[in-house]
């Protein structure tokens, strides 16, 4: 009876155990956010636990309930979720998939099955958490991981991963990508003078039209600022690269009306490379796309180019100059040349052009319409400009103190250069420095000066001339709109062309041309120079039509300096 008595009290206990075990686990279920799902194979009972209600309003008592939950888990979901809460027939112990309920909440179902010895199962528990807030942040990051934000294309990073996809797949195909590589041409003047809120808007627009060809053979991306990418995926009928280039091009016949608006106009330039043609690889494909692009730059813009192997071995060659360019500026290994200029009436010499000269480091001669513009590009036009303006000036000062000679010193002078605040007092400095008169001093400007700021050039060169620095006018007669220069600048000297003297002779209208801008430049009062002089026949023409003065070949190529002492030797006797 004791021993009974015994057993009776610890069975109680037992169970009081228990009872407070199961409350403790209903109060962690209650409490959670969470829902659970039990269920027993050997007794063949099943609960559901926690917040069950947020999930699924449906009342689960046996197994065959289970299948109510499918009418709220939307359609493409159910046959994974039915694998889950089935998992036990895969065998598996356990499994974890995220659904999508009609209501929009994102659930993250956890499958968990425990197994006898023989490996028939005895229990299952399945968790369902509201993973939503985390979905739609991941799905943020997503986005901003693959998709531009200012225009919701893809952005540089998955374009490339993309079209690394295509490149693979035409190499198994043996087919052809091809990449357009687009930039908005002048953005940087329409960030300057309409403002960067002006810029995006246009960026938006344009960004817009280009979605409109996406599709699954057609990849579009905005790569930064005003360049975009499109990838081409066996390039044909409607989605070639013409047909495309031909869209983009009739859409900007019209202008975009800005959130302002403003009605704003813009041209493009658009490079293409092919694959495999002119590159295997992702990013060398891109960069030749790249390279033509800047090609049809250079060649007006509003335009489309097409990559060859000429244009690779040019780049590649302005790449390789631009690096010994930067040793060369910072070491300064120039020398500088020198052509004279000529009074027509006597032959006297009148005075010196100064002219950059580059012998690189192989020993070849660079000329300096090759180097120049890459000097300008990469910003060593300053240092370069600065140390050819002293070092002009300081041969300059010791050919006059030798040789007693009254000249004029000419010097070509980058844009760059004039825009800088403190131009004109470094070059008031290096005259002082080197005792030479200002009025020895002839700067040389063109019209690609001038375009980008005409106001504060002209003011710089007015500025310069009331020290008594004399301005000469270059190129004159090669751009659009010179004759506005002649009444607004303080110009000196007018130098006519060398195009229009190469032809002065056989064609009539330079002819007609040549003799009206010298006989109005005379009526405003300016000096004339007429360049590249080469034969007898031109030099006797530009006399008989009193042009005053001629540069050449004819009577003088360019000089080194210790030529050019030899000449003023010559003079000095």
């Amino acid at each position: 009876m004791d021993e009974l008595q015994y057993q009776f009290e610890l069975l109680n206990a037992m169970n009081q155990k228990l009872s407070v075990d199961e409350k403790m686990f209903q109060m962690l279920c209650n409490t959670s956010s969470s829902a659970f799902l039990y269920y027993s194979f050997e007794d063949d009972i099943i609960k559901t636990f926690g917040n069950w209600k947020f999930f699924f309003n449906v009342n689960i008592h046996e197994v065959r309930d289970i299948s109510g939950i499918y009418d709220f888990i939307e359609d493409k979901y159910i046959q994974q979720f039915r694998e889950l809460i089935f998992i036990e027939k895969k065998g598996r112990k356990s499994e974890n998939v995220v659904v999508r309920t009609k209501d929009g909440i994102w659930v993250e179902c956890e499958a968990a099955v425990a197994y006898d010895e023989s490996d028939k199962p005895k229990e299952k528990v399945i968790r369902f958490k509201n993973v939503t807030k985390f979905k739609s942040q991941n799905e943020e990051l997503t986005y901003m991981a693959y998709y531009d934000v200012l225009t919701g294309l893809y952005n540089r990073n998955y374009f490339i991963r993309l079209l690394g996809d295509y490149i693979r797949k035409a190499e198994e195909e043996r087919a052809v990508v091809a990449v357009m590589f687009i930039d908005i041409d002048d953005f940087r003047k329409i960030n300057d003078g309409l403002g960067i809120v002006i810029g995006d808007d246009i960026v938006q627009q344009l960004g817009h039209f280009l979605s409109t060809f996406k599709s699954d053979h057609i990849i579009v991306s905005h790569f930064n600022s005003d360049i975009y990418c499109i990838a081409i995926y066996d390039p044909c009928g409607a989605r070639s690269v013409e047909h495309i280039y031909r869209m983009i091009h009739e859409r900007l016949q019209k202008p975009f009306i800005l959130s302002n608006m403003t009605e704003v106009n813009i041209t493009v330039s658009i490079g293409v490379a092919e694959y495999p043609e002119a590159a295997k690889a992702t990013l060398e494909l891109v960069k030749c796309a790249e390279i033509v692009m800047f090609k049809a730059k250079t060649m007006g813009k509003d335009s489309i180019q097409y990559f060859d192997a000429p244009i690779l071995n040019d780049f590649l060659q302005s790449i390789a100059i631009e690096n010994k360019l930067k040793d060369a500026a910072l070491n300064r290994n120039f020398m500088m040349f020198f052509q004279p200029q000529y009074h027509i009436k006597d032959r006297k010499l009148r005075g010196l052009e100064a002219l950059i000269r580059w012998r690189d480091e192989d020993g070849r001669m660079i000329s300096p319409s090759v180097f120049i513009p890459i000097a300008e590009k990469n910003g060593t036009i300053v240092p370069i400009g600065t140390w050819v303006i002293e070092e002009s000036i300081r041969i300059y000062s010791e050919w006059k103190k030798k040789y007693q000679s009254d000249l004029i010193l000419s010097l070509n002078i980058s844009a760059i250069q004039y825009r800088r605040s403190d131009f004109v007092s470094k070059l008031l400095q290096i005259l002082k420095k080197y005792e030479v008169n200002p009025s020895e001093v002839e700067l040389e400007i063109t019209e690609s000066v001038l375009i980008d700021d005409f106001g504060e050039i002209t003011n710089k060169l007015i500025t310069l001339r009331g020290y008594g620095i004399r301005i000469s006018l270059d190129d004159f007669g090669t751009g659009y709109s010179s004759l506005s220069y002649l009444k607004g600048l303080p110009i000196d000297t007018l130098k006519i062309d060398k195009s229009f003297i190469d032809t002065v002779l056989s064609d009539n209208n330079t002819k007609i041309i040549t003799e009206s801008i010298i006989y109005m430049v005379k009526k405003l009062g300016f000096e004339t120079v007429a360049e590249g002089v080469e034969t007898k026949e031109q030099f006797e023409y530009l006399k008989s039509i009193e042009c005053d003065n001629i540069q050449g070949f004819f009577l003088g190529k360019p000089m080194s300096s210790s030529e050019v002492e030899e000449l003023l030797k010559q003079i000095a006797v």
